[in-house]
């Protein structure tokens, strides 16, 4: 049995439409909700670093943060993006097999750069190399639990993901006061992953599937026109956000990460807000795609200039917090990080902006052009944050990210408008939901 490519839904009743749109609204706020929980676990890891061990330990921790970013984004690119593209609402059956070849993936990808990152940081040595060390202990179960919050999310049940991530969070807690007693950063590494594991576990447990590691190779091989694609265009992100941080460090200091790191917890909460739309836009544009094509247009621009309304919304409320209160949550990283609220504000807004034209193209299987997209704001990200830095310490790279965002945005709109001007000459490659 296959799927074909996208139809037109027949004329739906009033009633029919409003059901619809409440089953949208639905996911999405599902989608908010599982963010929320993840990125309230991140955000107390974070917090409680910072102020637990200093501004120089929190930047060494800030680069193993970006690092597990990059790993994050091969996984995606690899195992779930796909997953999210061709199996949202397909039957039971079929993404069931999916999701146990897909998770096997992202375990494998966890397992294999787990292994590098060991021997790397035994080379490395020292308190950047014991952070590494600790990552790469335990970035499979990292891999996996992410895999089953797109698993549940591309199957319509958020309310299951969002369960997972109030798991993860639970965990931390005895993880942190554990790692507190320790004091180092590598025992923070650890507890961080160490609980995501227990969650990575629990959701074999909800799901009821196990990872097939030995489907690995078949997921690559069926889902390469997507996954390759992808898994460039994803690491052109994380990879270009590492090499910021690097660069940062080399040109300004260490230090410099942890500023830029408290920049981005203050803004923690739109972003939470931010990822969590992004876990569920691609499954829902894929469905509006396939019940009435002419609306994706429309459709992700709601999506991405609601996003950056609220982002500038959240930056002008920054604006007004106190120093007293500032201090409080972030400690001595906080008159550093509040000079980059304004950039880091208008950066987060384009990227917002962007990321509606970005779910548009994932739908419409244009990964050629997403591709394109990405590497050129990946160059423009990483150009313009290392030449801000040269040019004016750790507040030019913030501005330089901020116009180079807002460029990259522009790009992914016109490519979108492209795209969907010649949609209707390129049918969506029919998936197997047999497999």
């Amino acid at each position: 049995m296959t799927t074909g490519g996208p139809q037109t839904a027949p004329p739906a009743t009033e009633g029919g439409r409003r059901s619809a749109r409440r089953a949208v609204v639905g996911r999405l706020s599902w989608g908010l909700a599982d963010q929320a929980a993840s990125s309230a676990t991140n955000f107390a890891v974070g917090i409680y670093v910072a102020r637990s061990l200093g501004l120089a330990a929190f930047g060494v921790f800030s680069l193993a943060w970006v690092t597990y970013g990059v790993v994050l984004s091969v996984s995606r690119g690899l195992a779930t993006d796909p997953l999210v593209v061709r199996f949202s609402g397909v039957p039971e059956a079929s993404w069931r097999g999916a999701v146990a070849r897909s998770s096997g993936t992202a375990l494998g990808v966890g397992a294999a750069v787990g292994a590098v990152s060991l021997l790397v940081g035994l080379g490395v040595g020292g308190q950047l190399g014991a952070a590494f060390t600790a990552l790469g202990v335990v970035l499979p179960g990292l891999m996996l639990q992410d895999a089953w919050r797109y698993a549940f999310f591309a199957a319509g049940a958020g309310r299951k993901a969002f369960v997972n991530d109030v798991v993860w969070g639970v965990a931390l807690v005895p993880a942190m006061v554990v790692a507190a007693g320790v004091g180092s950063v590598t025992a923070f590494v650890l507890a961080w992953g160490a609980s995501a594991a227990v969650a990575a576990g629990y959701g074999c447990l909800q799901s009821g599937i196990r990872p097939r590691l030995t489907g690995v190779r078949e997921w690559l091989h069926d889902h390469r026109d997507l996954g390759y694609r992808y898994l460039v265009e994803n690491t052109c992100v994380s990879g270009a956000s590492q090499l910021r941080a690097y660069g940062l460090g080399a040109i300004v200091g260490v230090s410099a990460v942890g500023v830029i790191r408290g920049a981005e917890l203050l803004l923690g909460p739109f972003l939470a807000v931010l990822m969590g739309l992004s876990l569920v836009t691609v499954a829902e544009s894929a469905r509006v795609l396939r019940r009435a094509p002419g609306r994706l247009g429309r459709f992700c621009l709601l999506l991405g200039g609601a996003q950056a309304v609220a982002a500038l919304l959240w930056g002008a409320a920054l604006l007004l917090v106190p120093d007293r209160l500032g201090q409080l949550v972030l400690g001595d990283v906080w008159h550093a990080a509040a000079q980059l609220v304004v950039p880091a504000t208008l950066g987060v807004a384009g990227a917002g902006l962007g990321a509606g034209a970005a779910a548009g193209l994932r739908a419409l299987g244009a990964a050629r052009r997403s591709l394109r997209c990405q590497l050129f704001a990946s160059a423009c990200y990483v150009g313009g944050g290392l030449g801000g830095a040269a040019v004016a310490g750790t507040v030019g790279s913030a501005w330089g990210v901020a116009a180079a965002t807002v460029c990259g945005s522009a790009l992914w709109w016109l490519q979108l408008r492209a795209a969907l001007r010649e949609h209707h000459h390129i049918p969506v490659p029919e998936v197997d939901v047999e497999k």
